[in-house]
């Protein structure tokens, strides 16, 4: 297995001793090559539940492997090289804001570099073909020598998913991959994600607000709210019923368009 959680419980190193946890007893099994949504209100624990998955956090109690080995029993060099197999890209990508494209891009590399490979790099980038085709795959090659500063949000959250291209990674953790997209480059980023997951046979979970999208895009869905999963379901048997009960008494409903800020829109074709 990819991940294999039991009765899993994380909580936050700043939160009080009497705060609720951020994950409370979870249990999750994810394959190789299966994909998945998380779904679920803000302050469900998506983030944190993808963190953990990443070996960002650790457990206060419960089991939590990767490929079969328990992360945080292993020396910090074993940790590091389990870590260098997952790839996780958040919501807002911490892309160094005068850094051209390229160079952000081909920071997915720099896990397998030396150091003084990794300083050459940030001189004059080593493969910019490879970014570029990374790049074009979201549609985003004319972008390879802009500065990050001058992307939009959208574009800022595609760039470091193209990253995720370039890496050698088996697993993918992506926290909200399209809520600065409209519905038509939604659909395209989600299609390049799924498609690279496909044929790589990693496993792929991802995070999203748009629940319609979830439903229409991924063959299995997990609802979290108050850190707790409400159901871990094929998609076939999530009723509309359960997900008005996982968002019941929030302020807002979950809708399949609605992005958080200005959407970037490029014609994009088929996604699959």
């Amino acid at each position: 297995m990819t991940f294999h959680l039991e009765n899993l419980t994380v909580r936050h190193l700043a939160a009080k001793r009497d705060a609720a946890p951020a994950l409370h007893g979870l249990d999750l099994v994810v394959a190789p090559g299966e994909q998945l949504a998380l779904i679920g209100p803000s302050g469900a624990g998506k983030t944190t539940l993808l963190a953990t998955l990443a070996c960002a956090h650790r457990p206060d109690t419960g089991s939590f492997t990767v490929f079969g080995q328990d992360p945080w029993s292993l020396s910090q060099a074993a940790r590091h090289r389990l870590r260098a197999r997952l790839f996780l890209a958040p919501q807002a990508p911490p892309l160094p804001p005068r850094q051209r494209v390229v160079t952000s891009v081909l920071a997915a590399r720099l896990p397998h570099m030396n150091l003084w490979q990794a300083f050459a790099s940030l001189v004059k980038p080593g493969d910019p073909d490879a970014a570029h085709a990374a790049l074009s795959r979201f549609g985003l090659g004319d972008k390879l020598y802009a500065r990050v500063d001058r992307l939009s949000g959208g574009e800022r959250q595609r760039c470091a998913l193209a990253r995720l291209l370039l890496s050698t990674s088996e697993a993918f953790l992506v926290d909200e991959p399209i809520s600065a997209l409209d519905p038509a480059l939604a659909r395209h980023t989600l299609g390049t994600l799924q498609q690279e997951a496909a044929s790589r046979n990693a496993s792929l979970v991802c995070s999203l607000h748009q629940v319609e999208m979830a439903r229409a895009h991924f063959p299995r869905l997990v609802g979290l709210r108050a850190g707790r999963i409400m159901f871990d379901a094929p998609r076939e048997q999530v009723t509309d019923a359960m997900i008005a009960a996982l968002y019941e008494n929030e302020n807002v409903q979950p809708h399949p368009g609605h992005p958080h800020e200005s959407p970037d829109r490029i014609a994009v074709g088929a996604c699959f």
